[in-house]
């Protein structure tokens, strides 16, 4: 039989709040119901859950399906407590406040624990991490032999009780150092950078995900022997005609983002009738756009562009234009996609007379 003991009678001052965080809402449910809902798979056979005094009443409420356990002063002494109340041969212990952990690290742990005695959800350290007094450093420890450790944190019930019997009125930061400490060395298994547990005020902060979709039509009739397209100079028999370089493809990518983040279109930004943008570089106006959206908490998730031209040919030059447009708007590469069709020869597009360039847009916002 396998429990679960969720942590949940700490007050998460550091969060700033005036009630306990885990109370807090996220996607309209309280944090505390999505952790708990998280474990409410079949492996699972009873979850336990600390809360303080105070909490008591709200969280038997919330959580009329799962026992609910008077927790004590310090984290420690909450384990101890809700330790008391399990009944399963293994317990996984899991902070409250860390409601997206996945299916995949549960079973994880139980399966760690099974094959070693113990399995610690923890993750290889990515920066490089000091030793210091003060402010001055005095170690730098070899990055390769340290981890962050998250939770759940699995055991046998009978050890990691005895573990914290031993451990007195001692308090520890997690139940790892505990069960190291007075049992064996505890063993780690891969987690997930997603498992991130919410502690500071702006970790509460969710992100809302918009679309916008922008369309542009250049025609042809420049006297030149190129067009500009994502950035890129493309040779090409005739320019567009325009009132800035014509890149068609950017204007509809900086309307694609406006619509996305409600705002008004590029010709209310970047009116034809002014001397500033004539020739402009349309690189740099999109730079502008990226930082009129992050003036309203937003930023670029990713782009999808439909470019329809008969000439001049453009594969050649797509992968660059996906670079500079990635670069632009501030991510990776993979995240702007960039297809080109021809029309099959239909209409103005299959006659030479201009560009189509069809372009959406997500956006994240805080």
């Amino acid at each position: 039989m396998i429990s679960v003991l969720i942590c949940g009678a700490g007050k998460g001052t550091r969060a700033g709040f005036s009630e306990n965080k885990l109370f807090r809402t996220l996607g309209g449910r309280t944090v505390v119901e999505q952790t708990v809902e998280a474990f409410s798979i079949p492996e699972i056979d009873e979850i336990v859950v600390t809360a303080s005094p105070s909490d008591l009443e709200r969280m038997k409420s919330l959580l009329p399906t799962c026992k609910i356990v008077e927790g004590g002063d310090s984290r420690s002494a909450s384990v101890k407590k809700g330790l008391d109340a399990v009944t399963g041969d293994i317990v996984l212990i899991h902070d409250g406040a860390r409601p997206f952990v996945t299916k995949k690290i549960i079973l994880d742990c139980i399966a760690c624990v099974r094959e070693n005695g113990s399995g610690i959800c923890s993750l290889p350290m990515t920066d490089t991490t000091v030793i210091a007094s003060g402010t001055t450093i005095t170690r730098i420890p070899d990055r390769s032999t340290l981890y962050t450790v998250q939770t759940p944190q699995g055991f046998f019930t009978a050890e990691i009780r005895r573990a914290y019997a031993l451990a007195g009125d001692r308090t520890f930061t997690d139940d790892s150092s505990v069960y190291t400490h007075f049992i064996s060395p505890a063993v780690l298994f891969h987690g997930d950078a997603r498992n991130k547990k919410l502690t500071f005020q702006e970790d509460f902060m969710q992100e809302t995900y918009l679309t916008g979709v922008g369309i542009d039509t250049h025609a042809f009739g420049k006297n030149q022997d190129y067009i500009v397209m994502g950035n890129v100079t493309v040779p090409s028999p005739s320019g567009l005609i325009a009132h800035s370089d014509g890149d068609v493809l950017i204007h509809a990518v900086m309307d694609a983002l406006l619509s996305a983040a409600g705002l008004r279109d590029i010709g209310f930004y970047f009116p034809e009738n002014d001397p500033a943008f004539e020739g402009a570089d349309s690189g740099k106006l999109l730079e502008k756009v990226v930082s009129l959206l992050e003036e309203n908490g937003c930023r670029v998730v990713n782009v999808s562009v439909a470019v329809q031209a008969q000439i001049p040919r453009l594969s050649p030059y797509i992968g660059q234009m996906k670079e500079n447009l990635a670069r632009i708007m501030k991510i990776p590469s993979n995240r702007v996609g960039i297809t080109a069709g021809t029309n099959e020869g239909l209409g103005y597009i299959g006659e030479k007379k201009g560009i189509t360039v069809t372009a959406s847009a997500m956006i994240a916002q805080r």
